[in-house]
């Protein structure tokens, strides 16, 4: 199959650009792979789709505030960044958000002068590294000056946290809360396991109840996710490698799962692929950390995944085509054009769809 393949027409006012007060009101779409049937439920009805003895796998990564804005100290011209990741004790690869980026050797003042970095090397894209200094933790300094990194299809007015335009830093706040998952707890991620989003505690805590296992993952989400396709043959496209982490504890519990004849119910794109990544011949899944560059698209023969829960995707991308694999590309067009008919919510604030 080629790119062009996995294109659609979506009417633009179906890119959900807020989130619903009530996360498990979603509206959720159920696509059974072996008849083709379609049911529009909510999310809140996810417990009658699954059965004790199912187990639901979590991508428990934490979005960090990552964007930053400062000046450089030479010139007092603008600087935006992205921080990606950390690759040394307080050396990070970042997104430089302004045309003309600082030189090695700049010296920069990021978040109302309580971070101070030096570009340690750039190239002749927009990616630099960088140096931080400052007498305080950086994940605290983002945690209260950062802005959340949301995809670009969602319109904000992205400006300096100082601004003293209330109403704008009121919403980074509200953003700050809902492009989190309730289950979030490792920082790293620069963009939200979005089909988390749409969980609660007290849903978990029902299905848990009801005799379903609940285990979790990490994968942190980097900035490739919204990296589009340049290459026509899917062959030829390369995916940025994520960082990930399988416990030892969640290997067991799903192995054990999946020996008890139970299902693994993946919830989002990312926990497909940690646990496709980690997956022998046999399904059976092996603890570790590392990365992944795993670019699932059809055929593919899923190992371990049996059941996923995922949003809307955007045409032409790699999750779309990952879900494509993972039930077939016209089961999935079908159930598409169908959710437009519907009027559903496409994308990272949209509504979702269980593929059984």
């Amino acid at each position: 199959m080629k790119t062009s393949d996995f294109n659609f027409e979506l009417p633009p006012e179906l890119i959900a650009q807020e989130p619903l007060p009530d996360r498990a009101q979603s509206r959720l779409m159920v696509v059974d792979r072996k008849s083709g049937r379609i049911e529009h439920r909510r999310v809140v009805d996810l417990p009658t789709f699954l059965r004790a003895g199912d187990r639901l796998v979590l991508n428990n990564t934490r979005v960090i505030p990552a964007r930053l804005f400062g000046h450089k100290v030479a010139t007092g011209g603008r600087v935006e960044l992205l921080l990606l990741e950390e690759v040394a004790p307080n050396t990070w690869d970042v997104l430089c958000g302004v045309a003309r980026k600082p030189r090695p050797g700049a010296e920069l003042l990021m978040a109302g002068g309580r971070l101070r970095a030096r570009v340690v090397a750039n190239d002749d894209s927009r990616f630099m590294r960088v140096e931080f200094n400052s007498r305080e933790p950086l994940l605290n300094i983002l945690e209260e000056e950062g802005i959340v990194p949301l995809p670009p299809y969602i319109h904000r007015e992205i400006e300096d946290t100082h601004t003293p335009d209330t109403a704008q830093r009121q919403r980074h706040q509200a953003d700050r809360e809902r492009y989190q998952t309730v289950f979030a707890r490792v920082p790293g991620a620069v963009a939200a396991p979005t089909a988390g989003l749409h969980l609660t505690e007290g849903l978990l805590a029902g299905l848990k109840g009801a005799g379903v296992g609940v285990s979790e993952i990490t994968l942190h989400v980097g900035v490739g996710t919204f990296k589009p396709i340049k290459v026509e043959e899917l062959t030829e496209h390369r995916m940025d490698p994520e960082r990930y982490i399988v416990s030892a504890e969640t290997a067991e519990a799903v192995n054990q799962t999946r020996a008890a004849g139970g299902r693994i119910v993946a919830v989002g794109t990312t926990s497909v692929r940690t646990l496709e990544s980690v997956a022998g011949p046999d399904g059976r899944i092996t603890a570790g950390q590392g990365r992944s560059a795993l670019f699932l698209y059809p055929p593919y023969a899923f190992r371990c995944v049996d059941v996923l829960l995922t949003n809307f995707h955007v045409p032409q991308s790699t999750l779309l085509m990952l879900v494509s694999a993972f039930a077939g590309w016209d089961l999935i067009r079908a159930a598409y054009s169908e959710a437009i008919r519907e009027k559903y919510r496409f994308y990272s604030y949209g509504d979702c769809m269980l593929i059984i």
